[in-house]
């Protein structure tokens, strides 16, 4: 694959994301070994052309020799094309290069509650749009109650098989709870909060989901199912613990949330 070079890529320091990604550019050298910098320590006059606001949104790539800016999923449709200069219809077809920019910005925009950070430093941080963290919510609320759907099958035996109303009843209205409960005691953290807790709403789903589809392999163990769900509910609880610390939020919101679970429990077997 051809080196991009005399190129320089503006990655996120604090984002584990983008310091993986663009190392492995360097790595297997679609970018020479200089290829990368993260923007908290770019300088203004090293760099005028740079929207530094736009590069904390969307990542920049800098051509070395013209000044030449480009940002978010076109920089990376760069580096991909003269890789790979067969794709690079692709990369230039309209329609493609405007699906791939929204899923760019839905990942982007959410990267601080996807993976958290608590790096806060640095003057310019990445700009909130409620319309992604919405889209993110509904997202990851649709596929976690997809997925408790079909798990919730495997336990059959030990609790009440539900459907898919029931589990998107469940999770959505931990946000609309925990919501009320955030908005309350730090309303300013509530996005960011409800971003990180879905987030390890849909982890957990990610984490059943191996054991879901390998059902068909284990067989009818309905307590070894119960018990896989708990330690994956424990491991939860634990992340819920590290992103409130994270967010410096307390203990309340990580009480709610399980008296929330501990609820719907009683509410599912007993009633």
């Amino acid at each position: 694959m051809k080196t991009l070079n005399d190129h320089t890529i503006l990655y996120d320091a604090e984002c584990p994301m983008c310091d993986l990604y663009t190392k492995t550019f360097v790595q297997t050298g679609l970018l020479d070994t200089n290829g990368r910098a993260p923007y908290q320590q770019l300088e203004p006059q090293n760099c005028p052309m740079v929207n530094r606001q736009r590069a904390v949104n969307e990542i920049a790539l800098v051509n070395n020799k013209t000044g030449e800016v480009t940002y978010g999923i076109k920089s990376l449709f760069k580096i991909l094309a003269n890789a790979m200069p067969l794709l690079r219809p692709l990369f230039g077809f309209a329609p493609f290069v405007w699906l791939m920019g929204k899923v760019y910005a839905f990942i982007s925009y959410n990267r601080r509650v996807i993976i958290p950070t608590a790096g806060d430093g640095f003057a310019l941080q990445p700009t909130f749009l409620l319309r992604y963290r919405v889209a993110y919510l509904v997202f990851t609320w649709a596929v976690t109650s997809y997925i408790l759907t079909f798990y919730a099958g495997l336990l059959q035996g030990i609790m009440p098989v539900g459907s898919l109303y029931r589990e998107a009843l469940i999770c959505g209205g931990q946000v609309i709870f925990q919501g009320i409960i955030i908005s309350l005691i730090a309303n300013e953290k509530k996005w960011d909060y409800l971003g990180n807790m879905m987030t390890i709403s849909f982890g957990g789903g990610l984490l059943l989901l191996p054991v879901l589809l390998l059902a068909g392999l284990i067989g009818q163990h309905p307590m070894f199912y119960a018990g896989y769900f708990m330690l994956v509910a424990g491991l939860m609880f634990l992340e819920h613990i590290r992103r409130s610390k994270i967010l410096n939020i307390g203990w309340t919101l990580t009480i709610t949330w399980t008296i929330y679970r501990a609820f719907v429990l009683a509410v599912i077997l007993f009633i």
